[in-house]
């Protein structure tokens, strides 16, 4: 679902998030001063709504699923942090690359998929995204220039930083677009995101490296694993800019300033999201040894990002209570829907097997009974 453009009001706020805006500035470029107030469309803002509920809903069923054993291997859930997405878009085009980690599923959804290639995809399932031969970390949607969903640890930063490149080449001084690389605050330590960093400094690349710091890297807190926690600061010589990652109106002014940022050519710029994920790092992780449901209740209270967005609604004068209620069970049924339809759609073909490997080249698959050859 593609937000829609067209216009019915629009309206500028104050912007009072939870987690302040904070800059970092190396002193190399002119640095616009950080976002005050954010603008927003009534109608736009009502379908922002609906597109949080639809990622957290989808991500309960993902969950319900996964403990009935329909959704094998890894299964990394996005709850509490459907913000990002969400208010990113509101200023992103579909020219503009994006690529992430494992935590996927949100970001296929808005860059135009649906929650039946997301199920369909984790149950193996030939009506999944990659076939049914990705599951949950390997999300992709080339036509819409989003990237994955990819399993290996920070090896997606550089990858968003080789799609942004040939934007500076194009146009050095004004590239026309720029690529969003995302990680976590468990993968900010990782070598190759420096590498990358050095490389776009130097060749002035539009990439945003997104910092996704949900507060823990698998079950460590990111006080344990790194020195300096301070993930926007992290560029050293590369501006970056922190945003409170559960505050939608937030989310969308951080990433206009780092957009209109690099769409100016002045380079890369780091972009800090603090947030926080409700459930385990994975299915896998019990999430229990590192933190309390104290713990998580009390981020929910303060802080949920659907509860915000709602408040303000209401505040605003845009949407009443009734009106919520009814769109969130309207939601709740279409995805509910495509979980069903997911279910009972066939599953990924045996000859999808050697398929997706090797274009146009003969090649053999070494098995137990033999050696295969397949031409591809």
């Amino acid at each position: 679902m593609r937000f829609s453009v067209r216009c019915l009001e629009k309206r500028t706020v104050a912007l009072k998030p939870h987690v302040p805006f904070a800059l970092h500035d190396p002193g190399r470029v002119p640095l616009a001063p950080l976002p005050v107030e954010a603008t927003y469309d009534t109608d736009a803002i009502k379908q922002n709504l609906a597109m949080m509920l639809r990622i957290r809903r989808m991500e309960t069923l993902s969950d319900q699923s996964y403990k009935l054993k329909k959704i094998r291997g890894f299964c990394h859930l996005y709850i509490g942090q459907e913000a990002i997405p969400v208010g990113m878009e509101n200023v992103l085009n579909w020219q503009d690359p994006i690529v992430t980690g494992y935590r996927d599923h949100g970001w296929h959804i808005v860059r135009g998929g649906t929650p039946f290639e997301v199920f369909a995809e984790m149950f193996g399932r030939a009506g999944g995204c990659s076939k049914g031969k990705g599951g949950s970390m390997h999300m992709y949607n080339v036509k819409n220039n989003f990237y994955g969903g990819n399993g290996i640890v920070g090896a997606q930063v550089p990858l968003g930083a080789g799609l942004a490149w040939r934007f500076a080449i194009e146009n050095p001084t004004a590239p026309k677009n720029v690529a969003v690389t995302f990680y976590g605050d468990g993968a900010a330590n990782q070598g190759q995101i420096f590498e990358a960093m050095n490389i776009a400094a130097l060749q002035k690349i539009p990439v945003i490296f997104a910092c996704e710091n949900n507060q823990f890297g698998m079950g460590t807190s990111k006080k344990r694993a790194s020195y300096e926690t301070d993930f926007y600061k992290r560029g050293h010589y590369i501006p970056g800019i922190k945003v409170d990652g559960m505050n939608m109106l937030a989310v969308q002014e951080g990433t206009r300033w780092a957009k209109e940022h690099c769409l100016a050519g002045k380079g890369p710029v780091v972009l800090e999201f603090d947030s926080y994920r409700y459930m385990g790092h994975s299915m896998s992780d019990p999430d229990s040894a590192y933190r309390s449901k104290s713990d998580i209740q009390a981020v929910r209270n303060e802080r949920d990002c659907i509860a915000q967005i709602k408040n303000f609604l209401v505040s605003e004068g845009v949407m009443t209570t009734d009106e919520m209620e009814k769109l969130d069970k309207q939601i709740k049924k279409e995805v509910d829907q495509e979980l069903i339809k997911a279910e009972q759609s066939p599953p990924t073909p045996m000859s999808e097997l050697y398929t997706d490997i090797v274009l146009g080249e003969q090649y053999s698959h070494r098995t137990c009974q033999g050696t295969v050859w397949n031409t591809a």
